[in-house]
């Protein structure tokens, strides 16, 4: 019975990350006027992609002056805007052979003034230039379609009382020089109130708000409740922000922020392969992705817009998106409560726990173990199976590396996703079952893989001594299920603590789910301590699949944005999930050996995954080497 609940929960799970994880419908061209349309959206995109246009080419000429005519047709009186290139971007050009001089970034700005012009403004952005090479369908003509048809829905819905300015950079891919010169130079920036950007490093998957300003609580609820009622839903979380702010990659929304201009930027980030890459084409591009980027935008708008006030930086929100239908919110100290709350409920579990089963406290010790195990050995593995498909780190040292790799994320997610799940069922069938001195030897072996091909890493050489001590230690392995599962919840609320302390906004990632298994175990607990029925377990294949779904889901975007050089992330998802499925992991040797092969099967195959990439993708473009770096 628990074998069948196991795997049909976190199958389950899987089909619910999966399914929420979709794009959205484009709608039709004759949907009503207020509304977003990806189909009439995609008339300018097959304009402005029909090539490769960088700044200086005859194409971006031709995609300048179309773009003029079409913010003209809107009614926003055009103007134009040059500003010098920066040694950067001039470096740039002359790399790729081409002649910088005379070049300039020629910005186009237009306005559709509100009935109130003394309200600071709201401004919509996207970059219109490309790299050379790629028509750039994704990166960015589908974010100057959507802000094209965004500012037709907003006239059809009515005036607003605020002006609504629509910025068109160029230079983007070079070095920000259009963002940098509006910023700086154009007599509009003081009249800034908050800024809508919009970009994409992909050609697919749902679209993200990534980032936002410093004190982002009141942007936001203000963005949540805009973009409730978006196609596709609202999609966001605070930790997404939180680690963007520590990457040093940059939009043109960096120069906004940097000048301590509120905002939301959005872009989705899925189809790597497009980026930046001949194949990123209208036809190729995911209707469903600029509907939901361009519905995002055009609600966020138009929320700004007619916003009896814009939001003032405060603190900086703990939130995130349920499967777009919601965002939950609150202020970083909620965190501690929930925290709180967490422990009482895990103290009542095992309270009910040792009174039904006569749980020892060296039992939860051991199941703490086994959750340091997992979180150890998920990174070693991760790591492993990772550097199967091509160099990490430092050791992607050029641009035609780098996109070559991008090309083969999908292959690498599925590989460290299959090792991260070996270790997670190694865990539940046991460490004793499968065999200490074997165990240990493939950890050693992955080690070695790891630091001899990802180059030295004191991360994964740590983890993978911690990761052999606990596999020899023959008093590391819990003895019962109650110790394994409240071990692993003890574990996940410790994490969520350090967070806490160190970065509140980022704590819900460990505090939520960790209170979720909480209030699964003292739900088991009033049931059948003993878990002598199958009902006792039931509290169990709720979280796993409801939590474990969401978590899927974030895992699948966290992977996406950093798992090319952080493939280890993915053991953090693994240790959530165990602790939510824990109770569901067979007692019987028999049914345990099960899940022992069925977790070196998934180490294998995701190994032999990762290892195809390098021939499924092997080279990179011919065009790559004369690309700009990733921006």
């Amino acid at each position: 019975m628990r074998l069948v609940l196991l795997l049909a929960s976190l199958a389950a799970a899987f089909g619910l990350a999966v399914l929420t994880s979709q794009t959205p419908k484009p709608a039709p061209a004759l949907s009503p006027a207020t509304e977003f349309s990806a189909v009439r959206a995609m008339t300018d995109v097959r304009h402005i992609a029909r090539a490769a246009h960088p700044i200086g080419s005859i194409e971006h000429a031709r995609v300048q002056a179309y773009l003029l005519g079409r913010l003209t047709d809107l009614g926003l009186t055009p103007s134009l805007q040059s500003g010098a290139l920066s040694p950067a971007a001039i470096s740039r050009i002359e790399k790729r052979g081409d002649n910088a001089a005379g070049l300039l970034a020629v910005n186009l700005v237009g306005v559709l003034p509100g009935r109130r012009p003394e309200l600071p403004a709201v401004l919509m952005m996207a970059h219109y230039d490309s790299v050379p090479g790629s028509p750039g369908a994704a990166d960015d003509a589908s974010g100057v379609a959507a802000i094209l048809e965004a500012v037709q829905a907003i006239k059809a819905r009515g005036p607003a009382d605020r002006t609504l300015i629509v910025l068109l950079t160029d230079a983007e891919e070079l070095n920000l020089d259009g963002a940098r010169a509006f910023f700086s130079e154009h007599p509009l920036r003081d009249r800034v109130g908050m800024v809508v950007n919009l970009e994409a490093r992909g050609g697919g998957g749902r679209a993200m708000m990534f980032e936002t300003g410093p004190g982002n609580a009141q942007t936001i609820s203000q963005f949540a409740r805009a973009t409730k009622d978006a196609t596709g839903g609202p999609s966001s979380n605070a930790l997404t922000v939180f680690v963007y702010r520590l990457m040093p990659n940059g939009t043109d929304m960096t120069i906004a922020v940097n000048r301590g201009i509120a905002g939301v930027n959005l872009a989705f980030i899925g189809r790597p392969d497009q980026y930046h890459a001949p194949t990123s084409t209208p036809d190729a591009l995911d209707q469903g992705s600029l509907q939901h980027i361009g519905s995002l935008a055009l609600e966020a708008t138009d929320g700004f817009l007619r916003a009896p006030a814009l939001p003032k930086a405060t603190y900086n929100a703990v939130y995130a998106d349920v499967f777009g239908l919601a965002v939950l919110r609150h202020p970083p100290v909620v965190g501690w409560l929930l925290l709180g709350l967490a422990a009482l409920l895990t103290g009542f579990a095992g309270w009910g726990a040792r009174h039904a089963t006569g749980l020892s406290r060296a039992s939860v010790l051991k199941g703490v173990t086994g959750g340091v195990w997992l979180l150890a050995s998920g990174v070693v593995l991760a790591q492993a199976v990772r550097v199967l498909a091509g160099p990490i780190g430092k050791q992607i040292d050029t641009p035609e590396l780098y996109y070559t790799l991008l090309r083969r994320l999908p292959w690498m997610e599925a590989g460290a996703g299959l090792a991260v799940t070996a270790a997670v069922l190694i865990l539940f069938a046991g460490r004793a079952l499968v065999g200490r001195r074997l165990l240990a030897l493939v950890l050693v072996l992955a080690a070695v893989l790891a630091l001899a091909l990802g180059g030295l890493n004191p991360v994964v050489a740590g983890a993978a001594v911690i990761a052999v001590i606990l596999t020899l230690w023959p008093m590391g392995e819990d003895e019962t299920t109650w110790g394994g599962w409240l071990g692993l919840i003890i574990v996940v609320l410790a994490l969520g603590l350090v967070t806490q302390i160190l970065a509140p906004e980022a704590a819900f990632l460990f505090i939520w789910p960790g209170l979720a298994a909480a209030l699964a175990a003292a739900a088991t607990a009033l049931i059948s301590a003993r878990l002598a029925r199958w009902t006792a377990l039931i509290p169990s294949v709720v979280v796993t699949l409801i939590v474990g779904g969401w978590l899927l889901a974030q895992a699948h975007g966290v992977f996406l944005g950093i798992g090319m050089d952080l493939p280890g992330a993915l053991a953090l998802f693994g240790l959530l999930i165990a602790m939510l499925a824990r109770p569901l992991a067979p007692v019987q040797p028999l049914r345990a050996r099960t899940l022992a092969v069925i977790g070196a099967v998934s180490l294998i195959l995701g190994g032999g995954l990762s290892l195809a990439a390098q021939s499924a993708q092997p080279h990179p473009d011919p065009v790559q080497s004369t690309l700009t770096n990733p921006s």
